[in-house]
């Protein structure tokens, strides 16, 4: 159990969905996906694209400082969606008082574009560009959007696989609970859609040929093919000690645990790491309490099989609901964390169930008070934070 209260009082993402709230509850009402068939190096794939709305934005924002021109998408990203949050959550300072809030932003891959294309340099002159190295190491994101916050507050950044942005949570609020400091600004940032990161995926054999209406199949139990589909984006939350009156949500709980692999990429079929993670993130809670659990899955068929099968063990005969975005904007890596926890904190929001086009399930009229959020990355490393509309 957490020692004190932490609110969530703002969030910030990009994705195929929109840029603001109001745009991305607007696309999880949609009930099509968010995939188009886009040219990566010499072959088409389904991806999840930023609109050319935010891509605009975005050049807006490279172009506002000559330091930002050799940035990594990755850090624009994380930039881009770290003004926003703070905006947001009323951390506003005027030049006597000076920013001290801390920021963690992990990515599951990093600067993946400059590093192929400074790579390829190098492969064609032997030598290597003057800014590879600092614009492509993994610490250059959370650097850059405290130096654009101008934050004195302490710096992290991190790689834990697809689970990054949800560890970025758990780092906030141990950071919190300690007491050195009372806010935190977390989150992943993520741009894979690049020739060697795609290939790398299909060479693992998960990656969806699109066939049928739908190119990923996340939570359909049925599929006989993997369906893993990438996509781009970023998410960031504010993290605040106490109950805030701004609060957007409470953190109610939170698990972690890694267990141990026979394989690199593989978790066992009944996932003991989200079994753990989420009896730590209930606590003395009972598991009737939670009404909607936001999974990870994938769209592969062990990933989507394991956790359900974990799910099925902690709450037995008493499933909530289940549900994943991923079938709509696909797995974006490091920030797949951070948009689930959007979708968790929009559902509660707006007391309304999101449902899947596979796994429907009645909902009745039962209000949505207790979210949890789950996700896992290669190396078995769970995470599960439970939401919650008030404390306890």
């Amino acid at each position: 159990m957490l020692k004190e209260p932490i609110s969530i009082t703002a969030l910030s993402s990009i994705s195929a969905l929109g840029s603001s709230s109001e745009e991305v509850w607007k696309s999880y009402l949609d009930e099509n996906h968010f995939f188009s068939e886009i040219n990566v190096g010499n072959q088409k794939v389904w991806a999840s694209k930023l609109p050319n709305a935010i891509k605009s934005s975005l050049a807006e924002l490279q172009n506002s400082d000559s330091k930002y021109a050799a940035l990594d998408e990755t850090a624009l990203y994380a930039m881009y969606t770290a003004r926003k949050a703070v905006e947001r959550a009323g951390w506003c300072f005027n030049s006597v008082q000076q920013p001290n809030f801390g920021v963690n932003i992990g990515s599951s891959r990093g600067a993946t574009s400059l590093f192929e294309k400074y790579h390829q340099e190098y492969l064609e002159s032997g030598k290597s560009s003057t800014l590879s190295s600092p614009t492509t190491t993994l610490g250059n994101i959370s650097s850059w959007v405290a130096h654009d916050l101008k934050t004195k507050g302490p710096e992290i950044s991190h790689s834990i696989t697809c689970s990054t942005a949800l560890h970025a949570m758990l780092n906030g609020v141990a950071w919190i609970q300690s007491g050195m400091t009372d806010k935190f600004l977390v989150g992943g940032s993520e741009a894979p859609l690049t020739p060697f990161t795609i290939a790398q995926i299909q060479a693992l054999k998960i990656y969806s040929k699109g066939q049928g209406k739908y190119p990923c199949k996340a939570l359909d139990l049925q599929k006989k093919k993997n369906t893993m589909v990438l996509g781009e984006g970023a998410g960031m939350a504010c993290l605040e000690k106490g109950k805030k009156s701004n609060a957007l949500a409470f953190v109610d709980g939170i698990g972690f645990a890694t267990e141990p692999l026979q394989h690199n990429i593989s978790i066992s079929t009944d996932a003991q790491c989200f079994q753990d993670s989420m009896k730590m993130a209930l606590g003395t809670m009972h598991p009737e309490e939670i009404d909607v659990v936001v999974m990870h899955a994938p769209g592969t068929i062990k990933g989507d099989l394991s956790e359900i099968n974990a799910i099925e063990k902690i709450f037995c005969n008493k499933t909530p609901f289940l549900t994943t975005n991923k079938w709509k904007v696909g797995h974006t890596f490091g920030a797949s964390g951070i948009l689930s926890m959007e979708m968790a904190l929009l559902m509660l929001q707006n007391q309304t169930y999101i449902q899947t086009p596979f796994l429907k399930q009645n909902v009745g009229t039962k209000p949505i008070q207790k979210v949890m959020v789950n996700a896992v990355g290669f190396g078995g490393n769970a995470v599960s934070i439970l939401l919650g509309l008030s404390k306890g």
